[in-house]
């Protein structure tokens, strides 16, 4: 994962969609200093969801793992 017990994406390349592999998570809009205050999102029964925040549209897709998206490099990493 991310770090984080749930996992977190970010849309720094400012993506209309990001495909993930969770139906639980948070996001933080880009990294900082440009990011959103990291909201929790959960798609319930449905498979697509929009962050309220950025407007980024996340599609859940089951062939991926937890923290793997397409396009690839959305999953967000605390910086060291």
């Amino acid at each position: 994962m991310a770090g984080h017990g749930i996992p977190h994406f970010q849309n720094d390349g400012g993506h209309a969609v990001i495909e993930i592999g969770a139906k639980e998570f948070m996001c933080t809009g880009a990294s900082s200093p440009f990011d959103h205050p990291h909201i929790f999102i959960d798609m319930g029964d449905d498979n697509e969801k929009v962050c309220s925040y950025c407007s980024t549209l996340y599609r859940y897709n089951p062939a991926l793992k937890i923290e793997d998206t397409v396009p690839a490099g959305c999953t967000y990493h605390v910086a060291a």
